[in-house]
């Protein structure tokens, strides 16, 4: 099973829930970030890490000797990522989606390929837990070849939690398609029902079982509980707004170990998610604690 959480905007408490969850089921489980640019799981379940793998793109190499500057590859780009001027051709890696089209359509065998240092991804464990994150490299801006190394090691045997980026953009879609349910972690705000909105809009386009987290509840008013009632979403968890959880937060430090109360809480929540799910894994039957 693929867990995947995630949030119309950022801060709404999306990681605190991945990670509680994973933690609470402890086994059989593996959290993915997926947020590249900013991952921070890792800083609240602390894990081992073993291997750390490069993410490699390729970009365009002009062989201009060769080039009859038909601007054939410009012209396909739709990125922008090659301009020819006169007798120059120029590129624009930043731009590049490695897609190829440029090589397949130039009649000079005039472009090959050169690498691109995208990030890294790297894996290990927490106890009995698979752990695997990826951050962008600063100055790229391609962070979906990085999420799609992630997933990748996805096990079908497990249950695959994965922690999303913020937001409804491409990133986000990579981290969300495929998936065997959406978990959207919203707060009880107009912000947070502006982006909520966003967030659904996207996850009916692909189809995906979904339910909404409340974080911090009580802090602000019912417009989540009464668009989800509108829209037929269910409301599987509310987390209050508590300033325990606030200190527990802060500090860097997991919910369920702190406050033991929540670990029934969020089993409930997977328990939960396992009804709304076709097909759940069928493999995971102990909930024991994970261990650092």
């Amino acid at each position: 099973m693929i867990i995947s959480i995630a949030s119309g905007k950022g801060g709404t408490g999306k990681t605190t829930v991945a990670t509680n969850l994973a933690f609470s089921l402890g086994k059989n489980v593996q959290l993915m970030d997926c947020d590249v640019e900013e991952p921070n799981s890792h800083l609240f379940l602390n894990p081992e890490i073993k291997e750390k793998q490069a993410v490699i793109a390729p970009i365009p190499l002009i062989d201009e000797d060769k080039c009859n500057y038909c601007k054939k590859c410009m012209e396909i780009c739709r990125f922008g990522a090659i301009a020819v001027v006169g007798k120059k051709v120029i590129t624009f890696p930043e731009l590049c989606h490695s897609c190829g089209g440029c090589m397949a359509v130039c009649p000079e065998d005039a472009i090959s390929e050169s690498d691109r240092e995208l990030g890294d991804i790297e894996t290990g464990s927490i106890g009995d837990i698979s752990f695997i994150h990826g951050r962008l490299k600063v100055g790229q801006v391609m962070s979906v070849p990085i999420i799609k190394k992630i997933r990748a090691h996805a096990n079908d045997r497990m249950v695959n939690i994965i922690d999303a980026p913020p937001g409804t953009s491409c990133p986000v879609i990579a981290a969300m398609k495929g998936a065997d349910f959406i978990l959207l972690v919203t707060e009880p705000t107009p912000f947070g029902l502006h982006d909520l909105i966003l967030a659904v809009e996207a996850v009916k386009i692909l189809k995906i079982p979904h339910g909404i987290v409340i974080n911090r509840a009580g802090m602000g008013n019912d417009g989540v509980k009464e668009y989800a009632k509108k829209e037929g979403i269910p409301i599987l968890m509310e987390i209050p707004f508590d300033k325990k959880i606030a200190r527990v937060y802060s500090r860097g430090e997991l919910v369920v170990e702190k406050m033991p109360e929540y670990k029934d809480k969020f089993l409930d929540l997977f328990d939960q998610i396992k009804s709304l799910v076709k097909n759940p894994v069928k493999d995971v039957t102990d909930k024991g604690a994970g261990s650092k």
